[in-house]
């Protein structure tokens, strides 16, 4: 017979969305990041161009 499940408490909810959270904060720092390192010239970030599609 099917037995409902304990109820999660709110403190182990809020600290599984901060970890969510968190996680993509990071994720959307490191990619505006490149995005200006890309824009200003000065990463080693190697990204195809359309000439470069075109010849392979």
């Amino acid at each position: 017979m099917a037995v409902p499940k304990k109820k999660t408490s709110k403190s182990k909810r809020n600290k599984r969305k901060a970890t969510w959270k968190r996680k993509a904060t990071l994720e959307a720092q490191k990619a505006l990041s490149l995005g200006k390192a890309v824009l200003s010239g000065r990463s080693s970030f190697v990204y195809p161009t359309d000439d470069e599609e075109e010849d392979s």
